[in-house]
């Protein structure tokens, strides 16, 4: 899946943390469990084969050429044939020889420590504790290797997910009003750009409202988006009253018979009290127009925020009842645990994540690709 090589691409930062992290954990404490082999003697007699030649997923190391032997100068019985080094594919990927298999006894020390990082990466403490409960469950005292750690923490965190991963639904009302919130910077105007292309490109009439009157980025933003995907973009004067734009765009919206309408807002910080009155301002007059709009109330949130997505999520959904989530910047943190606790916290439906800037960075929410990618587990 490409879509899954370049999230776990843009995913390196958190996946390699965490591999790093675990690799220290089981380490600490651990044992060789099997050394690798030694190499052996071979004698004229039995001469030694050259291993054959690594192959890498793109390429193929080659196999380094034996020296001749001289027809005029045998080698002693007694001489050793040495088997021929590894190539420096072999040497970095460990292929061609049987690595030492490290264990550790899962212990109370080693679930704190186990804690400790999935703390550090922003996964919360609740959610770290139940995680490593889960984990330890049937385990305590048993012996266990980095790749099985690792395959036990990606397989909770695909389960928390699980729950938590679904699409936007469509409604059969016309036009069916999605309002987007969000904080600044946090991508919503990027975010309805993607969003409303691909509902077009699906056969899904689209409208699209530039609620923020006060950025004009924002509305020219929105416009290029617009004429790419083939979407009309409402616009007001800069600094018109937003909700009044929300209203004229519903109105205008339901004459055209278009199927979405969705609504960018300006961005506004959770702990400004004058700019979410604003944003209550508008979810009152949509309603007026229609009771049961916004249908759909999308809140972008920015990765890299941390922790503090958690009070966003908290603010936007006593004001603006959230229904979803997309999270976007996934490419830029390198705690990308931060959708884990949200999903464990508050249960909502996570739409789509985005990991750039194009429209096919965009993608609907895959449980279990992000757990490995994030974890950093290899996808069968």
């Amino acid at each position: 899946m490409a879509f899954f090589s370049k999230l776990k691409d843009r995913l390196f930062k958190s996946s390699s943390k965490l591999e790093e992290g675990l690799e220290a954990i089981v380490e600490d404490g651990g044992e060789v469990e099997a050394e690798a082999p030694a190499v052996q003697e071979a004698t004229p007699e039995a001469p030694a084969e050259a291993p054959a030649a690594v192959s890498a997923p793109t390429f193929e190391a080659p196999a380094e050429a034996p020296k001749p032997t001289p027809a005029s100068s045998p080698a002693p019985e007694s001489q050793t044939v040495p088997a021929p080094k590894p190539g420096l594919l072999s040497r970095l990927t460990g292929q061609g020889r049987s690595a030492p298999v490290v264990k550790r006894e899962l212990d109370d020390d080693m679930l704190e420590q186990l804690e400790e990082l999935l703390i550090a990466s922003d996964m919360g403490v609740d959610t770290a504790l139940r995680v490593t409960a889960n984990i330890a469950e049937g385990r305590m005292g048993r012996r266990v290797s980095t790749p099985e750690i690792k395959g036990l923490l990606a397989g909770e965190v695909s389960r928390i997910m699980e729950t938590v991963a679904r699409p936007m639904p469509l409604y059969p009302s016309k036009p069916q009003v999605v309002l987007i919130v969000g904080v600044n910077g946090a991508g919503k105007t990027t975010t309805i750009g993607k969003l409303a292309s691909q509902f077009q490109a699906a056969g899904k009439s689209v409208v699209i409202a530039a609620g923020d009157t006060f950025r004009a980025a924002a509305v020219e933003q929105l416009q290029v988006w617009g004429d790419r995907a083939g979407v009309p973009v409402l616009t007001a004067p800069e600094g018109s009253d937003p909700a009044s734009l929300a209203f004229d765009a519903m109105t205008k919206a339901e004459a055209d018979g278009a199927d979405l309408l969705m609504i960018d807002t300006a961005g506004r910080l959770q702990n400004r009290q004058d700019l979410m009155e604003e944003l209550a301002k508008i979810v009152r007059v949509i309603r007026k127009k229609d009771p049961e709009a916004p249908h759909n109330t999308l809140l972008v949130l920015d990765a890299t925020t941390g922790q503090n997505a958690i009070n966003q999520v908290e603010t936007f959904q006593k004001l603006a009842d959230v229904s979803g989530l997309v999270m976007t910047k996934l490419d830029g943190t390198a705690k990308g645990g931060i959708l884990v606790s949200l999903a464990d916290k508050f249960g909502l439906p996570i739409h789509a994540i985005g990991v750039g800037e194009q429209i096919d960075d965009l993608q609907p929410f895959d449980p279990e690709e992000f757990a490995t990618a994030l974890i950093g587990v290899e996808q069968s």
